[in-house]
């Protein structure tokens, strides 16, 4: 049975990723910091040893890789919501980068068969036409692409330098049950069954390619056990949806009008479209997606509709975390000056 360090792996891509590896029989060890966006009843009770750390933290990380010898590291750690790093990019330099190098370094010290870095398809910046493959350049365009790029060629340059296992994934816009309502899809499912206004930046015109997050686990489960050491893949769904398709879906499922929809203004350096070619993936793991982006949307919000104290749970956490952190932020910044 091997042994998978699962850093992240109470949060929303990463507990899919846990459940996934249980079914697989792979022993699961899981290092979270559980913030605003971990939760621990997403894995399952008793199942996963579980550690509360930050990856960060030199001493936390060295001592689990002394103690566990995982076979296989798989970094989901990350602050991943792009508003907030327009709000205060620290944050994600400290976690997507330094948290990064920690592993990275750490791994030097006490090895692991496999590392796999999970990057973004935001590395790439935005492409109006065509799709992006593992080799068009990167062009991050929010502090936290940029965060999230840093870290990529981090692993890259490690494995160049030290000759360290690593594999890196890049996935596409993914949604799905138990993600965190600051994301759009279950955002709109939980305004839409309040009866409360959706915000739509612009005119809703940003494409993005719709990912459900069991197909996205299941890749990179491919590149992790069939992955060649040192490549980076995309992984992605090639449902491409203008954000206004999507929000319309969603009101269509739930028998909501269109009159909840409130325009509002855009997002600062908003991407406008992404997409990836997966043509290496197919070609070298014989990997695709399975789901359809109807398919997937219904099984979200029936899981929304299901677990909807589970959200408004989270909302009101949201809401209290936020305000704790503008008023340190603005302290902050007054301290600065």
């Amino acid at each position: 049975m091997k042994k998978i360090l699962v850093t992240g792996g109470c949060g929303f891509i990463g507990s899919e990723f846990v459940r996934q590896g249980l079914e697989r029989n792979y022993e699961i060890i899981v290092l979270d910091k559980l913030t605003y966006a971990g939760d621990l009843r997403r894995i399952p009770k008793g199942e996963v040893k579980f550690y509360k750390g930050d990856i960060a933290d030199r001493d936390t990380v060295r001592r689990i890789l002394r103690r566990e010898r995982p076979d296989y590291l798989v970094n989901f750690a990350a602050e991943t919501h792009v508003d907030r790093s327009i709000f205060d990019p620290s944050l994600f330099l400290e976690t997507n980068v330094k948290g990064t190098h920690t592993l990275l370094e750490a791994i030097r010290t006490y090895g692991v068969e496999k590392f796999l870095q999970v990057s973004t398809d935001e590395v790439y910046g935005e492409i109006k036409k065509g799709k992006f493959t593992e080799e068009s350049p990167f062009l991050p365009n929010s502090p936290y692409a940029v965060s999230k790029a840093a870290s990529d060629m981090l692993a890259k340059a490690y494995y160049r330098t030290y000759n360290l296992p690593i594999l890196i994934v890049r996935p596409s816009n993914t949604y799905g049950p138990y993600q965190y309502p600051e994301k759009l899809i279950p955002l709109v499912i939980y305004s839409a069954l309040k009866n409360k206004k959706i915000p739509v930046y612009g005119k809703g015109e940003n494409v993005r390619e719709w990912f459900y997050v069991a197909d996205c686990a299941e890749g990179i489960f491919q590149v992790l056990e069939k992955g060649r050491i040192g490549e980076a893949y995309n992984i992605a769904s090639g449902e491409e949806k203008k954000n206004i398709d999507v929000v319309k879906s969603i009101l269509s499922l739930l028998e909501k009008p269109l009159s909840l929809i409130q325009f509002v203004r855009d997002r600062p350096g908003h991407d406008f479209r992404y997409a990836l070619s997966t043509k290496k993936v197919r070609r070298e793991l014989g990997w695709r997606a399975k789901t359809r982006f109807a398919e997937g949307l219904r099984k979200t919000v029936d899981w929304y509709l299901e677990n909807f104290s589970w959200v408004e749970e989270k909302i009101k956490e949201e809401r209290a975390y936020f305000r704790r952190f503008s008023k340190f932020y603005l302290s902050e910044r007054r301290l600065r000056r």
